[in-house]
């Protein structure tokens, strides 16, 4: 049995694994080194190595993960088999030394995500590359209906009684301004309910999951990488560009005059992919929706920047939705 540490951790989770991963690698892994990220909680572990890609060439630097969920291991390793910015494979499995553990090891991208400095170009890059993603994913796999619906009732009812029990910042408008969405939200429902599903979502688009494969790299063509798959699901468009422009709700300054929803627009027309119908229109009762769903997550999300920013947006967008 692997081991744990006094707080229940398996911090050596990786390297007690470390012999049989090399093995199933078929002794092209070499110079692993195990690490913990801030962000890694339980047993995922992650690793740096060394990896002969071709007989003769220098080996790759690569990086190790495990274990890896369902939804990245399939989305990782089915579009490595097509041209999509994603990272490129070179080995993974369902299982190592007995353990039903699915792994991957990808590409080592250099430099830091694109967050580290973000400017207009890195939003082009990053919506260029969802919409590169849009393409290979959907032809990959044919995009089914969504398999559940989002609790917004239960959650916009949760931001009221939060808002009237006056735990968050300008709790009087947001009970009057949540009183008005509640009237209104079987229409802006069954509106939401019905839009197109035409993409599969990368689900968690933003700067952080996003770097840049260089020029001279061996693993394919230059441009931006998206990675961690855990979040894709079957939904139209405007739920990536949505979800990109709300991590700026609360500092909206970072936007300046850069519009989520039009430049995805313009990279899925660039790609060849089908913007037709109201997705202006979809895009704010997607807005309206999820900015009523704050108050329901201060506890863990609720940075007064970004509460203020989340109900200007329902004050800016509900007659938008409404007429």
């Amino acid at each position: 049995m692997l081991s744990s540490s006094a707080t229940g951790v398996p911090h050596d989770f990786g390297p007690q694994l470390e012999p049989a991963l090399r093995q199933a690698c078929g002794g092209k892994l070499h110079d692993i080194r195990w690490f913990r990220t801030d962000w890694q909680h339980g047993g995922a572990a992650t690793a740096i190595g060394a990896y002969e890609c071709v007989p003769g060439e220098p080996p790759r630097e690569v990086v190790i993960k495990l274990p890896v969920g369902p939804k990245e291991y399939r989305f990782a390793v089915g579009l490595n088999a097509t041209d999509a910015p994603t990272p490129r494979i070179a080995a993974h499995g369902l299982e190592i030394g007995g353990w039903d553990l699915a792994w991957l090891v990808m590409e080592r991208l250099p430099g830091a995500p694109l967050a580290a400095h973000l400017h207009k170009e890195v939003f082009d890059a990053l919506t260029h590359a969802a919409a590169g993603f849009y393409r290979h994913a959907c032809a990959t796999w044919p995009v089914p209906p969504p398999s559940e619906s989002f609790p917004y009732e239960e959650l916009i009812h949760r931001s009221r009684e939060q808002a009237k029990a006056g735990g968050i910042p300008e709790s009087q408008s947001w009970t009057h301004t949540l009183h008005d969405v509640q009237k209104h939200l079987p229409s802006l429902l069954l509106k939401w309910r019905a839009r197109p599903i035409n993409a599969w979502c990368h689900g968690d688009l933003h700067a952080g999951n996003a770097m840049r494969r260089p020029e001279d790299s061996p693993w394919g063509k230059p441009g931006c990488v998206l990675f961690d798959f855990a979040e894709v699901h079957p939904g139209h468009w405007v739920e990536d560009a949505i979800y990109l422009e709300r991590m700026y709700w609360g500092k909206p300054e970072a936007l300046a005059e850069i519009k989520p929803v039009s430049l995805m627009a313009r990279a899925r027309r660039a790609e060849g992919l089908d913007t037709s119908g109201d997705y202006a229109m979809i895009a704010n009762i997607r807005r309206v929706l999820m900015a009523s769903c704050a108050p329901a997550f201060a506890r863990h999300d609720g940075h007064p920047r970004y509460m203020h920013g989340a109900l200007e947006i329902l004050h800016k967008f509900m007659p938008q939705v409404l007429k």
